[in-house]
């Protein structure tokens, strides 16, 4: 489907996913100037009043940069709401970000009519995180506009099927919009998301290895020296089951090989389960994709980078078709 307006004006078509604790206004703003989705948790701002600052402060640098770049205009940004019933800001944060007419919400963990009845009420753009496809139908029913199935290697809060398999499930019966994460970490997989039916990749990992994010060094060196082989899967720290990186486990005093499960009725996020290490702060986040990012640099050269990847493999899928003959 043709992307809406102001979608259809992306430099690359990714999304920066919303990262708990790191992405705060700058990075945000780093990245819609670069040409990219740039998106944030609500509950990065504390306290609530906090949130209103936050989306003033990121409208009106975009719209500058607007008025100083008209040939380069900035790509919007999103606001993830964590719908579950343990976010007792959820209602709050949504009368903001309608105050500010926030061009797309990004929601998670709940599906709620009456929220995207509002998203939809101001002109913006619903998309909603689901791990399988009885998920996704259900978001659907309830009125999501979009859908992000997260796939398995995503990081953060993450499922376990293949993205192949999640796609095709999904693109059976649903033609809207559809950001595909799991491992995207470069040009290429933003491509080959793109080729399992996806509008966007969706990128967080990557992001934390920025300057502009609000990271701890040591996390963004984590990210650097990470590898697909280093990511653990629990759900333990926050009752949702997620990808975290092994070394901040084992430097919590944690054997990540032999980590209890945690009871998902006690759902707390940043609380860290029964340890006394936290999840977000201590506990770090991360996907499978972390080997692809070699170095911490800011958000414009990365996403430079993944635009010379993105062309790069556009170029050698055209080359190969030709030598088969014109396949497509």
């Amino acid at each position: 489907m043709p992307l809406p307006a102001p979608f259809d004006r992306l430099r690359l078509p990714l999304i920066g996913s919303p990262l708990f604790i790191v992405s705060g206004p700058e990075l945000v703003i780093a990245q819609c100037k670069a040409g990219i989705i740039g998106s944030f948790p609500a509950l990065n701002a504390r306290p609530q009043t906090l949130l209103d600052e936050w989306l003033h402060q990121i409208t009106e640098e975009l719209a500058k940069h607007n008025r100083e770049n008209p040939d380069r205009p900035a790509a919007p940004f999103a606001v993830n709401q964590i719908v579950h019933k343990s976010n007792d800001r959820v209602e709050a944060d949504m009368a903001t970000c309608e105050k500010w007419q926030v061009p797309l919400i990004i929601t998670s963990l709940g599906a709620r009519t009456e929220i995207f009845d509002a998203i939809r009420g101001w002109g913006g753009i619903s998309m909603h995180d689901v791990i399988n496809n009885r998920f996704a139908h259900k978001a659907i029913e309830k009125g999501a506009d979009g859908l992000i199935p997260v796939a398995a290697g995503a990081g953060g809060h993450a499922g376990t099927q293949s993205p192949f398999a999640l796609m095709q499930e999904i693109r059976e019966w649903f033609d809207g919009l559809v950001a595909l994460s799991g491992s995207i970490a470069n040009g290429r997989s933003i491509l080959a998301a793109q080729a399992l039916g996806a509008n966007f990749g969706y990128a967080g990992s990557a992001f934390i290895a920025t300057d502009e994010a609000n990271a701890d060094p040591a996390y963004k060196q984590g990210i650097v020296d990470g590898s697909a082989e280093g990511i653990v899967y629990s759900n333990l720290f926050t009752g949702v089951h997620g990808n975290y990186l092994r070394s901040s486990i084992e430097n919590a005093g944690l054997d990540p090989d032999d980590l209890p499960t945690s009871d998902p009725s006690k759902m707390n996020f940043g609380s860290g389960g029964n340890t006394k290490a936290k999840a977000w702060k201590d506990i770090w986040g991360s996907g499978q994709g972390v080997g692809a990012i070699k170095s911490v640099g800011s958000v414009e050269d990365l996403v430079a980078r993944m635009e010379r990847e993105y062309l790069a493999a556009k170029a050698d899928l055209a080359d190969a078709s030709a030598s088969f003959g014109g396949w497509s």
